[in-house]
């Protein structure tokens, strides 16, 4: 089987990530295709079929080189029969990825959540290092989560384990969040939360601020211009920060407490904050895990970048197929 592909698949709202990667987590050929999204979503399979079929076509190679498909996909899976069972950002609502791929490309086909595979990527090629216990958190629009114990990753009575970002937060008078509650870390840890608690910063008060003159020229303030601020010690941009990385670290010390994982990796463009951000959630992480959890909890940031998802799609293909 060594010199076999494995087909790992990425699909996002705007892009899907494909590739070719080979028994040992080494990426052969990559490449991505737009999303789709008109007709609830229904051209997505026909187009991952066909830009396999193309990629192998351009190399020469055939199909029965092929394993198996391990694709990640947004919201929660059925795993009885391979559906989703709804992402709204591509319209769909128990919609038969599985059953649909299968008959387009003639491969075997694995499917998980997208948070999930980009922590089974973390887990056997990036800072998981190996890890068999492991806490993955994605930090990007929303706040994404995967869990996995003794080498598994965890899904939960009907797919929805791992919705760290979904943890409440603020019980009363929170903001509001995209999956109906209100103060859920998502709301605070992603990068609108981010630019929400920065804009609400700049209303409050009138002191000088570097994010004030930036969206004064930008007409708009990002997650990456509020972690340069604090970098450069912006009062404003440091609290902000502050508030981000006690909310983080608290909710983290809380999943530890359960799971008593051997690493926490901080995933997702927010991530790429590097130590600005991970310092301060370190310390609040470890302010609040059961002291045993924080000596066994190694905090760090993803490697992996946007290819944690393709690589865990792979390893789900290894698993399943292999």
């Amino acid at each position: 089987m060594d010199d076999k592909w494995l087909v790992g698949v990425d699909l996002g709202g705007t892009t899907i990530k494909m590739a070719f990667i080979n028994h040992y987590g080494e990426i052969i050929h990559k490449w991505e295709i737009n999303t789709d999204v008109s007709e609830q979503g229904r051209k997505i399979p026909t187009d991952i079929a066909k830009a396999i079929d193309k990629k192998l076509n351009d190399l020469g190679e055939v199909k029965s080189r092929l394993v198996g498909i391990g694709i990640g996909a947004p919201g929660p899976v059925n795993f009885a029969n391979g559906s989703i069972e709804v992402a709204v950002n591509l319209g769909w609502e128990k919609f038969p990825i599985k059953d649909i791929l299968e008959v387009e490309t003639s491969l075997p086909v694995v499917v998980d959540n997208d948070a999930n595979i980009a922590a089974i990527g973390e887990m056997w090629k990036g800072a998981g290092d190996g890890a068999k216990d492991l806490l993955c958190v994605t930090l990007g629009t929303g706040v994404g989560g995967g869990v996995i114990a003794n080498g598994e990753i965890v899904q939960g009575v009907n797919g929805a384990a791992g919705e760290i970002g979904h943890i409440t937060s603020i019980p009363e008078g929170g903001a509001p969040c995209n999956c109906g509650k209100t103060g859920c870390l998502e709301t605070i840890a992603s990068a609108t939360g981010i630019v929400r608690l920065t804009m609400e910063g700049l209303t409050e008060t009138d002191k000088p601020s570097e994010l004030r003159t930036v969206l004064e020229q930008n007409g708009q303030v990002t997650s990456k211009d509020v972690f340069d601020a604090a970098r450069s010690k912006d009062e404003l941009a440091m609290h902000v920060v502050d508030k981000v990385a006690f909310h983080l670290g608290l909710a983290l010390a809380n999943s530890a407490n359960a799971l008593n994982p051997e690493k926490i990796v901080l995933g997702g463009g927010v991530s790429r904050a590097g130590e600005v951000l991970l310092a301060p959630v370190r310390d609040y992480f470890k302010r609040f895990a059961f002291p045993r959890v924080a000596q066994g909890a190694e905090l760090a940031i993803a490697t992996l970048g946007n290819d944690a998802g393709i690589i865990g799609g792979a390893w789900l293909v290894k698993s399943y197929f292999e």
